[in-house]
């Protein structure tokens, strides 16, 4: 085939998912005429398909993109980022669905006022969910871009651009009702992206029988070029002949060079040849050689191993409980009952899912190392369909990929804008069905901005920041809101803002201007990286410090408070706001 015929399908994968996402967006609109349509689809949706919609929001581009490319460069540790995504909802199923649910809250504001009985803690909620649901979707946007620039050469800015304006009219249109639709559609369509080619490569695989966990560095089995985009530290853990055009080490190169052990750094613009067989060097802190690799405790790249590993861990077991995106989908069930239902086909869901990324982590390693010389990992997915495969199927696989990856930056992106729009709307407008339209826009241009001017780091590693964020703010509001009657109003407060400076404030340096050791070194770098083994305790105990401090304030109607919460829904002490959201 011509080199045409492989963008010609690409393209065609993308329009197809584009096309499927807006159709059925569409569809949902015709059924959106309410305010409870817009913010929680009048409590309608059951639990097989709001599973469906849950994981489909849940699944984003850090699952689809950055686990597999965090595999390929950091090997076993990084199995703690699907082992957590998936565990987080566990914490859900156990602590939070079904109480939230039958609190009668329809966001996460709303339940911190019913709780404590504070229009101030209100609206600091409010502002911790625009803050987390924003940081949230600038990843998402950003392998948008990365996507597109990668697959179809276009620049990164369209990407964002794109997938930011069909976001805004998708939930413009529909609400929570238009995107319930959407999100069910396109869990499946992602599983089946990352399925087939996953499966399909296991099979090349094991006919292939090349060797995965010998101590020897990658190597690429065909003469490959490697053009540097950016200034990038490399280690080499064999000395490696290849032919340099630019700088290493400072020094302008052209012609072959041997790359002796140790760090080398190539300045942007270089351009690396390495002739089959070749072992390749790799971004400074990930394994050099595949021993290494496939053994824990390496961390994730930086000088405290262990800390980043166990920050990780708590971000992301804790971090679910906090997501605002996700929480709202409990609003949409009818019951406390199908709401935990929901928690459990989840797990099954997304348990399912992460099986295939860690798969294409591996064959990742083997078949594109090349990507691992400049750190961008998050493309291993979209390339090793045409670099495995030759011919219309390579091509076909590729295509069903493309089609996946929008898929997973539109659905998170669309649970996200709903939800800030939903606590904008009604915590700051008058929670009209104009009012939410009018804040999705103005929601929806704010992340857009960011995301192409704030730094990209690895799709999994800005999602597990926002988890940390998430873990250190709404998650203490939740947990202690629902099992402990000591908590105050003052305490939540306090919290919220210990928890959003420490996490919050660490993950907004990170976006805004990298984790580099280049700009922040030892410590400082591990924690502004991995704050949540920091800030998640902080905020738990200044909650309960505070709270024991100011217990007078705990307010007077607790016990009525914790019935509704926990008493069964067939003794009717829970009250469903449907009816309040009805009249607006």
């Amino acid at each position: 085939m011509t080199g045409q015929s492989i963008p010609l399908m690409t393209v065609l994968g993308l329009i197809g998912a584009a096309v499927a996402t807006v159709a059925i967006g569409v569809y949902g609109v015709r059924l959106a005429r309410t305010t409870s349509d817009f913010l929680v689809a009048s409590c309608s949706v059951g639990p097989r398909w709001n599973a469906a919609a849950v994981s489909g929001e849940y699944l984003s581009a850090a699952s689809f993109l950055g686990v597999a490319g965090l595999i390929a460069k950091y090997g076993a540790d990084a199995l703690w980022y699907p082992i957590g995504f998936t565990a987080g909802y566990l914490g859900l199923l156990l602590f939070v669905a079904a109480p939230l649910r039958r609190s009668g809250a329809y966001t996460v504001p709303d339940f911190a006022e019913f709780r404590l009985g504070s229009v101030r803690l209100r609206r600091l909620a409010m502002l911790v969910v625009a803050l987390v649901c924003g940081l949230y979707m600038v990843p998402q946007l950003q392998g948008a871009g990365l996507t597109l620039n990668i697959l179809l050469g276009v620049p990164g800015w369209v990407g964002v651009a794109g997938v930011g304006i069909i976001v805004i009219a998708n939930v413009v249109g529909g609400g929570m009702r238009s995107i319930t639709f959407v999100q069910g559609f396109q869990y499946w369509l992602k599983l089946t992206a990352v399925a087939v080619p996953a499966l399909v490569l296991a099979g090349h695989f094991l006919s292939d029988g090349r060797p995965l966990a010998e101590p020897a560095p990658p190597t690429v089995s065909v003469a490959t070029t490697v053009d540097v985009t950016t200034d990038v530290v490399v280690q080499v853990g064999v000395p490696i002949d290849v032919t340099v055009t630019g700088q290493i080490d400072g020094q302008s190169v052209s012609g072959p060079v041997r790359l002796d052990v140790g760090r080398h750094e190539l300045g942007k613009g270089t351009s690396l040849s390495l002739p089959a067989g070749s072992p390749v060097p790799v971004v400074a802190g990930a394994p050099a050689d595949n021993a290494t690799w496939a053994a824990p405790g390496g961390g994730f790249g930086g000088p405290h191993p262990l800390y980043q590993v166990y920050s990780l861990i708590l971000a992301t077991f804790l971090g679910a409980m906090g997501l605002p995106h996700v929480l709202v989908r409990f609003y949409t069930n009818p019951d406390g009952r199908a709401a935990r239902l929901t928690s459990l086909v989840v797990i099954a869901l997304v348990g399912v899912f992460y099986l295939f990324p860690v798969l294409l982590g591996v064959f990742a390693r083997l078949y594109v190392p090349q990507l691992l010389i400049t750190g961008t990992s998050d493309a291993a997915v979209l390339l090793l369909p045409g670099s495995v495969l030759s011919g219309w199927g390579g091509q076909l696989l590729a295509a069903l990929v493309a089609s996946g990856a929008i898929a997973a930056f539109l659905s998170t992106s669309s649970g996200l804008l709903v939800g800030i729009a939903g606590v904008l709307s009604t915590d700051v407008l008058r929670g009209r069905v104009q009012d939410f339209r009018v804040a999705a826009v103005l929601a929806g241009a704010a992340p857009v901005a960011l995301a192409l001017g704030a730094a990209s780091l690895d799709l999994s590693r800005s999602v597990g920041l926002v988890f940390a964020v998430a873990a250190s703010t709404l998650c203490p509001l939740l947990v202690l809101g629902i099992w402990w009657r000591g908590l105050t109003a003052p305490g939540a407060a306090a919290g919220l803002v210990v928890g959003g400076v420490a996490g919050g404030g660490a993950a907004l340096l990170a976006v805004l201007g990298g984790v580099s050791d280049h700009v922040w070194q030892g410590w400082p770098s591990a924690l502004i990286g991995y704050p949540a083994a920091v800030s998640v305790p902080l905020s738990f105990a200044t909650m309960v410090v505070v709270s024991l401090a100011t217990r007078r304030r705990v307010p007077k109607d607790v016990g009525r408070i914790f019935t509704r919460m926990h008493a069964p829904e067939r003794l009717g002490m829970s009250r469903d706001r449907e009816r309040d959201l009805r009249s607006l």
